[in-house]
């Protein structure tokens, strides 16, 4: 059960993160934190089958330059996915660092 609420918990803040960028980030747009909380499982969804596919060291989790390229290339393609987001390039790079320095201060039991 505690596995469950940690997830749920994670994804309401990962929904949120996604809707603070949407503010903030030129480039990135997200509509409702329904869409946003869609966007978040995505995203989640996206960067387990790379990781599945490709190792730990390309997860979109993953420390440095491959996990931060691969975060923006997860994020860019979400867009095609959930409806109400709307991400550039160079968007997505920006929203990749921004969720990157705060996934870093939020501590998660999922990694």
């Amino acid at each position: 059960m505690r596995g469950w609420i940690g997830a749920i918990v994670r994804f309401i803040v990962s929904a949120l993160v996604l809707l603070a960028v949407g503010y903030v980030v030129p480039g990135f747009s997200m509509v409702g934190f329904g869409n946003a909380l869609i966007a978040a499982i995505v995203i989640a969804l996206m960067g387990y089958v790379i990781e599945t596919l490709f190792g730990d060291n390309i997860s979109p989790q993953a420390r440095g330059v491959v996990g931060f390229i691969t975060s923006a290339v997860v994020i860019y393609l979400t867009q095609f996915v959930v409806e109400g987001l709307t991400v550039t390039i160079f968007g997505a790079l920006i929203a990749a660092f921004v969720i990157g320095l705060v996934d870093a201060f939020v501590p998660t039991e999922l990694r």
